[in-house]
């Protein structure tokens, strides 16, 4: 398979789940983006068009630990923000990423650091 058909499909899987996400839900949703070396989660209010809370391993650069310790720490700390925002409730958008390893441990520590997804 070549490279175009791997981007493809996950752009048709990123936008399967976001449309499922959308049509649920008017809850802000955490979106998850995830490269080689960082893993970056935000917040987002989709009817207002606005980030309302946003994390990455860019921002915290203290954390050590294997990736899903890091990502783990970082679910941590966007659940603070979020907080401090005053938002209890989100949903999860896991994007073209499959809910396993770092994205299931970056959505662990959300709900571990209180909010609700």
């Amino acid at each position: 398979m070549n490279s175009k058909q791997t981007k493809m499909r996950a752009q048709r899987r990123a936008l399967r789940v976001r449309r499922r996400i959308k049509e649920e839900s008017t809850l802000p949703r955490v979106s998850v983006f995830k490269s080689l070396n960082h893993i970056y989660a935000q917040l987002i209010d989709d009817a207002a068009h606005k980030t309302l809370a946003s994390c990455s391993t860019l921002e915290l650069k203290d954390l050590t630990g294997n990736k899903k310790d890091v990502a783990h720490a970082i679910g941590m700390e966007l659940a603070k923000r979020a907080k401090k925002a005053g938002i209890t409730v989100a949903v999860f958008d896991r994007g073209q990423f499959l809910y396993h390893g770092r994205v299931a441990s970056l959505a662990e520590g959300i709900r571990e650091g209180g909010l609700q997804i």
